[in-house]
């Protein structure tokens, strides 16, 4: 399992089917957030090549959907199976403001046991254009900087991995949003999966399926 932050502990609930089975498979999930149930019986399947837009109110669930699939909280009950590495891009970017785009690039792909060196970083930087700041700490940046500079993280993962990104084009300007859905195309075309929860459009081009939560009535 691959995250973007460092917090690799699996949960318990957490099983992996047949490396032949590039899939995500979510079976009669439910979660809870403290003491109140906010995903209830949800069943998803994803194969390679799925784009999908997770959807639904403030409050319903999507953040902690995407945390439950990355190991980063329980579930209450149901399944998750998948058998491809998963990278986890939340939506706080994760970054370390005492040290360079490329330090903080460098750092995560030595922790997740990825390509680091100059030439690999210098080719995820470039996927997102942040050549140009990534050797300047990262406090100085802007808030759509630094977010490049974490979704660069994504050209460092294997080809069929799946990608749970939280409101991955917030604060991006119309050009970093048209990369990002470029690279979200090419991700995958090449057998990966993207399950993104977000309010703005994403990936149109490539009509994403959508998954919507309604958010349980109390």
């Amino acid at each position: 399992m691959i995250m973007t932050e460092n917090d690799h502990q699996k949960t318990a609930h957490k099983t992996v089917p047949s490396a032949a089975d590039n899939s995500l498979h979510i079976n009669q999930l439910s979660v809870l957030r403290g003491m109140v149930l906010v995903i209830s019986n949800l069943s998803h399947r994803q194969s390679a090549g799925d784009i999908c837009c997770l959807t639904g109110p403030n409050g319903a669930g999507k953040s902690t959907l995407l945390r439950t699939i990355a190991g980063r909280l329980p579930a209450a009950a149901g399944d998750i199976t998948c058998a491809v590495p998963i990278t986890y891009v939340g939506h706080t970017d994760g970054l370390s403001g005492a040290i360079s785009g490329r330090e903080n690039l460098a750092g995560w792909a030595k922790i997740n046991g990825f390509p680091a060196t100059e030439n690999a970083i210098d080719a995820a930087l470039s996927s997102f254009a942040t050549n140009r700041f990534a050797d300047l700490p990262a406090r100085v940046l802007s808030r759509g900087q630094r977010r490049r500079l974490a979704l660069a993280r994504l050209a460092l993962t294997p080809a069929s991995s799946l990608w749970l990104l939280d409101e991955p084009n917030a604060g991006l300007d119309q050009e970093s949003s048209r990369i990002l859905d470029e690279f979200v195309q090419k991700h995958a075309t090449a057998g990966g999966m993207v399950l993104a929860a977000t309010h703005l459009d994403f990936a149109a081009a490539a009509q994403p399926r959508s998954l919507h939560l309604p958010g349980l009535v109390t």
